[in-house]
């Protein structure tokens, strides 16, 4: 059996509220390093093998400590990326004036799908299947995988593999910043799901994002 690590990014300096999705420039706050570095302590006691990150820059900002702790190099896995979304760019603090504007209610004609940007079930494959690559990449090395990615993709991988509907509310999403979802395969089959927040101490700051 392989236990592949899902860990989700730590917090974004984002201090105008905007929804950055895949934007470039959005880097890690000071929480958001000390949060990676909790994760990597964290994770740094178990015995990882394999380091595959998002292309995107505050996660591999996250992956950084573990891979020194580790001594392991960060592969990229383009499958690990935020959510496409069409409303990225723009400011969401509060979510009001997305619903307001008449130019986006074509956006939320099919929450189920979601409307807005890259269908649940995309998602939930290709995190899946690069939660697949790592295992395989790990279970030759001997060890387990960690894969560090972003809130949604993470959730809706996790909702896949145990079965649940992929809609869901985002308000009830297990998925804190810098915490690890572990999936533990027995050949392809998922056969334990855990969940922990190395970073759950930390105090939160200013310019917090997903």
């Amino acid at each position: 059996m392989v236990t592949v690590h899902l860990l989700r990014h730590g917090e974004v300096f984002n201090p105008d509220g905007v929804l950055y999705g895949r934007l470039p420039g959005f880097r890690l706050s000071d929480l958001g390093e000390r949060q990676a570095v909790a994760a990597a302590d964290w994770l740094a006691q178990r015995d990882v093998r394999y380091l595959v990150s998002s292309p995107l820059e505050r996660a591999q900002q996250t992956a950084t400590p573990l891979a020194a702790a580790t001594g392991l190099e960060v592969a990229i896995d383009e499958r690990l990326i935020e959510a496409d979304n069409h409303l990225q760019g723009r400011p969401v603090a509060g979510g009001k004036g997305l619903f307001k504007d008449a130019a986006n209610w074509k956006y939320f004609r099919n929450p189920i799908r979601p409307s807005w940007g890259e269908p649940y079930a995309e998602i939930a494959e290709r995190v899946v299947a690069a939660a697949r690559a790592a295992r395989d990449a790990a279970a030759a090395a001997g060890g387990d995988a960690v894969c560090v990615s972003h809130q949604l993709p993470i959730v809706c991988a996790r909702r896949s593999v145990e079965g649940l509907h992929l809609f869901h509310d985002p308000r009830k999403r297990q998925c804190g910043l810098a915490s690890v979802t572990s999936l533990t395969f027995d050949g392809d089959t998922v056969v334990r799901v855990e969940y922990g927040e190395p970073a759950a101490a930390l105090p939160r700051g200013a310019g917090a994002g997903a």
